[in-house]
């Protein structure tokens, strides 16, 4: 009986422990705790669902539990809490290990793709322990930034041209098998055009509609509207010109209304024109917040259930927050994030150099 006692009250000491979060009206300050810290870690990549945080990084991608585990032992009458943690190495033909800086997260199932030559994308199940490759693409030009799914079973990656258009693959399968698409069908790229493997956000998809935003010397916005059988090309005013400069994320709150967000990583300071907005479904974008608010961010997302008001961008030099769809900006945090996911309109997790963290915003 005083076994069972113990046990109770300390499967309820630690059940009380979960805070309720309250929606705010206004954010005006963000709360920072890690849940997970690896100094071998640089996470550009992240989803999540139910039950875990995915993740990829330079070297490897993993997969962490979003709550903690209770082990009891009653012979010692005590308990540890811990969140269960699996990581994946795997390297290329030189022995040296793979970047994976594009992922998706499709029922369970975690799929990786590696930015350079050889591009491997690997199959994860969510039973197994064992990545089964399911593409490669071997070229000298090779180099896959960002990964996304309409639904279970068809799905999409990009990359940078090594011919004459963006690389794009696709499956219809649930990632079995993928098909790169022909140049003969894509909008040609444009001398020095490319992605960037920032955030994995280089992709916005909502219902069957797709966007993809290009940066370097020319930035542009590939749409579909019939998940990826055909694309128009759509010109941007943001920043061009340079092999640094351009979009480096998009995020799209309807099929009408969507934002993106960049600049030139080397002068992240830089406020002039790295922020733009379309309220017309990509056709169209207009440059926002010129000259004030955040400089080079590398990924921005809408908060969900705010009406295509609410943004939060991140970047290395801190996170910043606007309410008025990107006119007006509120630097939250100078702690540096490379990518964020909400989870709901107050909380988030974001990731970047050596960890992964849970953002609470708040009045």
């Amino acid at each position: 009986m005083l076994r069972y006692i113990v046990v109770c009250c300390l499967i309820v000491s630690f059940s009380a422990c979960k805070p309720d979060y309250i929606r705010p009206d206004n954010v005006s300050n963000v709360l920072i705790e890690p849940i997970f810290e690896d100094s071998t870690i640089s996470v550009r990549a992240l989803e999540f669902d139910d039950e875990y945080v995915f993740y990829g990084s330079a070297g490897q991608f993993g997969k962490l539990a979003l709550e903690t585990q209770l082990k009891i032992d009653l012979d010692a009458f005590s308990a540890k809490a811990g969140r269960e943690y699996h990581k994946h190495i795997i390297d290329n033909d030189d022995a040296k290990p793979l970047n994976f800086r594009a992922i998706a997260q499709n029922e369970g199932d975690l799929l990786v793709i590696s930015i350079a030559n050889p591009a491997r994308l690997y199959k994860l199940y969510r039973k197994s322990t064992q990545p089964k490759l399911v593409y490669e693409e071997i070229d000298e030009k090779v180099f896959y930034d960002a990964m996304d799914f309409w639904n279970h079973k068809e799905g999409i990656a990009i990359g940078d041209p090594t011919k004459d258009c963006m690389s794009i693959i696709i499956t219809r399968d649930g990632g079995e098998t993928w098909t790169k698409l022909s140049c003969d069908v894509l909008p040609k790229a444009k001398e020095g055009e490319a992605a960037f493997a920032a955030s994995d956000t280089n992709i916005s998809i909502v219902g069957n509609h797709t966007w993809v935003a290009t940066g370097g010397k020319s930035s542009r916005i590939l749409y579909s509207p019939d998940k990826g059988n055909t694309w128009k090309v759509f010109d941007t005013p943001i920043i061009q010109g340079k092999a640094t400069t351009g979009m480096y994320s998009i995020d799209f709150y309807d099929k009408d209304n969507g934002f993106a967000i960049g600049g030139d990583y080397t002068q992240p300071n830089d406020t002039l024109a790295n922020k733009i907005r379309t309220k017309d479904g990509g056709k169209t974008w207009q440059v926002v917040a010129d000259g004030k608010g955040p400089g080079y961010r590398s990924c921005v997302q809408y908060i969900p259930n705010r009406n295509a008001k609410e943004l939060v961008a991140v970047g290395f030099k801190g996170i910043d927050y606007s309410n008025n769809a990107g006119d007006t900006w509120t630097h939250l945090s100078d702690e540096g994030f490379y990518t964020i996911r909400f989870l709901n309109d107050s909380v988030a997790y974001a990731a970047g150099r050596g960890r992964i963290s849970k953002l609470t915003f708040r009045e």
